[in-house]
């Protein structure tokens, strides 16, 4: 490390240092200062420029030489650590052309509880569900993670369940409290997603988490294991609840895609598609999509009508428990949680947004 950025900070010192300030990430990139994102926006640490002496020296402090080499060969590098008395964190090691970068992703030890997060209650009936596919789906940085580790959280206090997560890497380390937790990090316990599922139902679970659904032999092992008496929990980098079933179906070949649907008609208990939205005042507040499966949703899903599904989200909510991202923003614009420059801002459907909220 150059030895002025020596003699004022170490990699240690940062991540504790930007905990302080209650970021989500920390990112240090060669030519620009430390930067960390608070609310959705970075911002500069000030402390001197990085050069790639510097950063290559504070990512490599951090792991062992297995994962130096590992990182030398792929040029990628996903893990999770745990400092003590500072937190735990989620790494992503890679090359830019100025040298090694890292972005750090900060990850709580005490995990939430679901009334904690004022998650839908809809939730604590959901995770009481014996079989069945249940979806945390948006994009990076949406809270996915803290939401399932809350529902998982919420299984451990009240139910004696085996779980089993398969995670890249293990983010939420759960205790075991009523439930008994084997997580496993891919890479480091498991070879893949894949392999983990197909040797997961030998090992008498109750609960899976998938911590990414990414390919056709997760996605279809992840189907026969709900089908088959499991709660399984996965997730998806989709925006709302009816491209999230599309992309599953479409992740398959044609020839294929008549059975999927048929599996997901049966098998799919919810879909929640969320994004966290900077409040007014500081703070971010989550929005959650709710898809929940009933009769006229498995039909629409298995007769390959799942552009209908989002009017049928729409109708006699206060029965069906479901709730769409454009009426979530609405409420939180009336009741001035957010702008409605930002509710705009992160919309999926921003002209019907923008249409609601002129008649009101």
């Amino acid at each position: 490390m150059s030895e002025e950025v020596a003699k004022s900070i170490n990699i240690k010192k940062l991540l504790k240092s930007v905990l302080a300030y209650g970021s989500s990430d920390l990112h240090l990139v060669v030519g620009s200062e430390p930067q960390i994102r608070i609310d959705k926006e970075l911002r500069p640490l000030n402390l001197p420029i990085l050069t790639p002496k510097d950063v290559e020296e504070m990512a490599y402090a951090l792991i062992e030489d297995k994962q130096k080499k590992e990182f030398e060969e792929h040029l990628e590098l996903d893990f999770s650590f745990e400092l003590k008395d500072i937190g735990r964190f989620r790494a992503n090691y890679y090359h830019t052309v100025g040298g090694v970068a890292c972005a750090f992703r900060m990850i709580p030890i005490d995990i939430p509880t679901l009334d904690e997060y004022n998650n839908n209650p809809i939730f604590k009936e959901l995770i009481k569900k014996e079989k069945g596919l249940i979806l945390v789906t948006g994009p990076t940085g949406s809270g996915k993670s803290t939401t399932l580790a809350s529902m998982l959280h919420e299984i451990n206090l009240t139910e004696r369940k085996h779980i089993i997560t398969v995670e890249d890497p293990v983010e939420f380390v759960h205790k075991n409290i009523k439930s008994l937790f084997s997580q496993r990090d891919v890479g480091s316990d498991t070879k893949s997603f894949s392999t983990a599922l197909k040797y997961a139902l030998r090992q008498d679970p109750d609960i899976i988490l998938i911590g990414e659904m990414r390919d056709a032999e997760t996605i279809g092992a992840a189907l026969t294991a709900a089908e088959t008496g499991h709660l399984v929990f996965g997730t998806l980098h989709t925006n709302s609840a009816p491209s999230t079933i599309n992309r599953i179906i479409d992740v398959f070949d044609g020839e294929e895609q008549a059975q999927i649907r048929a599996q997901l008609s049966s098998s799919l208990v919810a879909v929640i598609s969320q994004s966290l939205i900077p409040k007014i005042g500081g703070g971010k507040v989550a929005t959650q999509e709710v898809l929940i499966t009933n009769p006229a949703i498995s039909n629409l899903i298995r007769e390959d009508k799942v552009h209908q599904i989002y009017s049928q989200m729409q109708l006699n909510q206060n029965e069906t428990f479901m709730s769409t991202q454009t009426q979530e923003l609405i409420n939180l614009v009336q009741k001035k949680v957010i702008t409605k420059a930002n509710a705009v801002r992160n919309s999926n459907r921003p002209e019907e947004l923008i249409k609601i909220m002129d008649l009101l």
